[in-house]
């Protein structure tokens, strides 16, 4: 084994200090049973964990973990494991995104504030990916990403069921007397039948494999499931590498630049990912100073094919897609076709060309080949722009109902989504088929923290006519799980005046994807008399975190950081206070 000692370690402010503060650090933590060679200026290398029992998908991470500290030990590395916040959007009220930032912000002074050199992130649910991500960036030490995998494929009455996905359509099933509610209860056991995320290519998932993309987590580790033994043996090599790159002092800025963003931009499309990539992308970019536009995502996808034949936009789930060779096979064909940047540094110490050399995809029906793709190209995400969105919106075209992509009806408007969810079973609502359901104040301050509600059920007296899709716009997010012409991410956002907050039932609302507009055909000078009596709404927060959100939190089109977390703030040790 290499000779790890470094007495010029950052670690070594603290565990090769003289006197009384040397000896304070060192023995408080041999009362962990660690001997004193271990501080000799061995590399020591954080094992950030966002195991919880409240976020389910997060809950195994502490065996990842314990698999991650031996690959360290075998380095030479000292492991030291530590607990952050779980943001799991399956439990956390009124939704997990309001506490991405927050959890960001943890893991960036919890890596600042002690005696580190290089961090492993474990992470799993859909906001703590890319929590951990902006942390990490912030700090800018040595950092390798671990998700905790995707699920086995759930299982149901012989059929292949995903998580998320099936939730909606079971709803349907249930609403239209399709399903019993007995049905419905014995199918939630089919349908998360082990530890792990989503294993649809919902936000959970689609995150882990951006993190692959940007170059951030290991070739192929993105889409092992959580069970498989393989799972271990990636985080296991990821605690070995994380040690060299301390020696190497690669770091998230040397491999988070413009390029690589590109190819997370492009490998979202090509994947069918979620539209929650755009906000956490977006945010990241802020933290380490890469431009990064939401022009860009409509921009650099409009030559890529949806290749990826996955829930919600195809049939096959997250196991289907590692076995036929995940995220590697994927680039492979992207880079075979010049759609992505061959030359990025990533955490393997090779560049993207290097690293999805010699990968191989087997079978063509779950990742098709680049000619004959699942979806032709420009089927990724669509950047709206028009008076109903200045600042922009987003759809995804994949999991759309291609007739409904150009379409003109009249909005039906609800203040919130409760406001809808109140009225959507009764058989009198004024809506049909044609009908534009707008659902507004569910932004990042409106509501606050831009839930997963824009892709709201049908009204049930449509879904009992055969209705399958309705238009939909709101200024929240929708679950990367979630299927239909919806309209996301409406900026400015309702509750800050945007112009979402001056529609009325009965407006007509155009929808041109094609064109990349979204448009409410009222005169302008209508619109204004109607934005000139509009009242903000009152602030709910006098204190605590979320005054604290919604009086700093930035619109979707920026992230919805904060601003005062843009840019980094490095790892200049602090001072000693012993």
């Amino acid at each position: 084994m290499t000779d790890r000692r470094n007495t010029n370690r950052r670690s070594q402010a603290w565990f090769g200090a003289k006197g009384r503060s040397g000896m304070l650090y060192r023995s408080w933590m041999r009362n962990q049973g660690f001997g004193h060679e271990v501080f000799d200026g061995r590399p020591v290398i954080g094992i950030a964990t966002s195991a919880s029992e409240l976020a389910p998908c997060n809950a195994h991470l502490t065996r990842v973990a314990e698999a991650v500290k031996r690959g360290v030990w075998q380095a030479g590395g000292l492991p030291l494991q530590f607990p952050t916040m779980a943001t799991g959007e399956t439990l956390m009220r009124p939704t997990a995104m309001l506490y991405r930032n927050l959890m960001a912000m943890e893991v960036e002074e919890l890596i600042r504030a002690n005696p580190l050199d290089g961090v492993v992130l474990l992470s799993g649910c859909d906001k703590t990916t890319p929590a951990m991500l902006m942390g990490a960036a912030s700090v800018d030490l040595p950092a390798v990403m671990v998700t905790g995998g995707p699920m086995l494929n759930g299982k149901f009455r012989g059929q292949d069921v995903g998580s998320g996905t099936h939730v909606w359509k079971f709803e349907e099933d249930l609403k239209t007397g399709r399903m019993t509610e007995e049905e419905c209860f014995f199918a939630e056991g089919c349908m998360a039948r082990s530890n792990g995320h989503c294993m649809t290519m919902g936000t959970a998932s689609t995150m882990a494999c951006v993190a692959e993309a940007l170059g951030m987590q290991l070739p192929g580790s993105a889409a092992w499931p959580a069970v498989d033994s393989r799972r271990m043996e990636t985080a296991q090599a990821a605690g070995r590498r994380v040690v060299d790159m301390v020696e190497e002092d690669l770091r998230p800025s040397r491999i988070l630049t413009r390029e690589a963003f590109e190819n997370a931009v492009r490998v979202n499309a090509a994947i069918g990912g979620s539209t929650n990539a755009v906000i956490h992308l977006t945010a990241l970019a802020g933290r380490v100073g890469v431009e990064l536009d939401l022009d860009d995502f409509d921009r650099l996808v409009r030559e890529v094919p949806t290749l990826v034949n996955l829930m919600p936009s195809g049939t096959y789930l997250m196991e289907d897609f590692c076995y036929a060779g995940g995220l590697p096979a994927v680039m492979a064909e992207l880079l075979g076709g010049g759609l992505l940047h061959g030359g990025p540094v990533t955490v393997t110490g090779r560049t993207v060309a290097e690293n999805t050399d010699g990968a191989e995809r087997f079978g063509s029906d779950v990742i098709t080949p680049l000619d004959t793709p699942f979806q032709p190209a420009g089927t990724g995400i669509a950047v709206l722009r028009g008076n109903l969105c200045p600042d922009g919106a987003v759809l995804k075209q994949s999991a759309a109902s291609p007739h409904l992509l150009t379409h003109r009806g009249p909005a039906r408007v609800f203040d919130s989504p409760e406001a809808y969810h109140a009225v959507a079973d009764d058989p009198d609502l004024d809506v049909d088929e044609n009908t534009v359901i707008v659902i507004r104040n569910a932004g990042p301050k409106g509501y606050p923290g831009m839930p997963e509600v824009s892709n709201v059920p049908l009204p049930a007296k449509l879904l009992k006519a055969g209705v399958t899709d309705m238009v939909r716009v709101c200024d929240g997010r929708m679950s990367g799980t979630g299927y239909g012409t919806v309209v996301l991410h409406v900026a400015p956002e309702a509750a800050v005046g945007g112009p979402l907050a001056q529609v009325r039932d009965g407006d007509p609302v155009v929808l041109d994807v094609p064109a990349r507009t979204l448009r409410l055909d009222v005169d302008d000078a209508e619109l204004e008399r109607r934005k000139q009596e509009w009242t903000p709404p009152a602030d709910q927060y006098t204190g605590g975190y979320t005054w604290l959100y919604t009086q700093h939190v930035e619109q979707a089109d920026r992230g919805a950081d904060f601003g005062f977390l843009r840019g980094g703030r490095g790892h200049e040790v602090p001072r000693d206070s012993h």
